[in-house]
């Protein structure tokens, strides 16, 4: 965050820090839409598209590397896909899979051993998208050929009705019990990299401390918001992989000596933590007494406390303007856009030209938050 050099300003903006190494922008995909084309209703356990087929394991073989293909629907167990919850697609006792970890158009899918892995991650949006978060790509028949045996693949989402699926409900994830928008499933597949201290339960846990969050307006509005204050988070983090900022030489930068209550925790205590990288001494102490916990005398309980930490985040989001007219959480409810949330968190830096690339990364990273979450990002994406 830049110094202030006047005695009593309000907290100044939040700023991405300097790290050894540049952080590098989530692949963007085109916002899929519905096809005019509708896919034909799934019956329990098919997944039915193209020409009212069903996505088949050839041969009905559970051998692994099985080819996955678009066939007509016969009711068999080649055809019978489950969606318990934690983001695999599973037939025959095992997992829907992008061969060889693929990411790039055209990569084949296949059935395989269940391994946990990002190639076999699936979200099924409420658009009618099989979409691979890893790759940011949609399931896809090859060649949109409605032909038994066609194989399918990933792709980039193009709203196409050779996209386009009806897909059994998940047996698990849902809302939380305080109704979070975001189920924990979501929440792993947008971060499948994150560091075990960045906990959905510690989110969770934070999130009675501003009711308000994406817990206004409409289902389409907490969603974007709770996407648009996720994607933010990712960008300042690294996907949730960075607890503290990197470049330790900025430490004893962030003490302002000139406050009354100057940096009791010592000059390089208060560096870049948690999810949106809070620092200076200043925004510690206006954090820790909106929360009402002693941020100043004891600012490792950000890095050490997965709550505190998710719970700076939001005091960030709901009442700071930083070098904005408004907060993040009015932008999203307000209907200012995502464009506004960038500019109240690092717009000195990165709005109006100053990095494209910055700003094109949190806009990437919006966007596949939105589809994951099944809803349309919305306009006034940039700042």
């Amino acid at each position: 965050m830049p110094h202030h050099p006047h005695p009593h300003p309000r907290p100044a903006p939040l700023r991405r820090p300097r790290r050894g190494r540049l952080l590098t922008a989530v692949a963007a995909a085109s916002l899929a839409v519905l096809s005019a084309v509708t896919p034909a209703r799934a019956a329990d356990g098919q997944i039915t598209g193209l020409a009212g087929k069903c996505v088949d394991v050839a041969a009905a073989s559970s051998a692994n590397g099985t080819a996955v293909q678009l066939y007509d629907c016969n009711g068999t167990a080649a055809q019978r896909w489950s969606n318990p919850g934690d983001g695999t697609l599973r037939a025959l006792g095992k997992c829907l899979d992008v061969v060889d970890r693929g990411t790039a158009d055209g990569a084949a899918v296949q059935l395989w051993d269940c391994s946990g892995g990002t190639n076999q991650q699936w979200v099924v949006t409420s658009a009618h998208d099989i979409v691979n978060p890893a790759a940011n790509k949609c399931l896809d028949v090859r060649d949109n050929n409605p032909a038994d045996g066609t194989r399918l693949q990933i792709w980039s989402c193009s709203g196409g009705a050779n996209q386009k699926w009806n897909a059994p409900a998940s047996g698990g994830g849902g809302t939380t019990p305080s109704g979070f928008v975001v189920s924990e499933a979501q929440f792993n597949q947008m971060f499948p990299n994150r560091a075990p201290f960045y906990t959905y339960g510690g989110l969770t846990a934070a999130l009675g401390a501003y009711p308000a969050f994406a817990n206004t307006g409409s289902d389409t509005v907490r969603k974007q918001e709770a996407a648009a204050f996720l994607a933010n988070v990712s960008h300042e983090t690294g996907g949730l992989v960075y607890v503290v900022e990197q470049n330790t030489a900025n430490y004893p930068h962030y003490c302002d000596g000139s406050r009354p209550y100057g940096c009791p925790a010592g000059q390089a205590a208060y560096y870049g933590r948690g999810p949106l990288q809070l620092s200076w001494n200043f925004n510690y102490k206006a954090a820790g007494d909106a929360l009402g916990i002693d941020l100043l005398g004891n600012p490792w309980l950000v890095q050490n406390d997965s709550a505190v930490a998710w719970k700076t985040g939001l005091w960030y989001w709901n009442t700071q303007t930083g070098p904005g007219t408004t907060t993040p959480h009015n932008a999203m409810v307000g209907g200012a856009g995502f464009g506004q949330t960038i500019r109240s968190i690092n717009g000195s830096l990165e709005c109006d030209g100053k990095n494209p690339a910055q700003v094109q990364s949190r806009v990437d990273a919006y966007q596949r938050f939105a589809r994951i979450l099944g809803v349309d990002p919305g306009g006034n994406l940039y700042c």
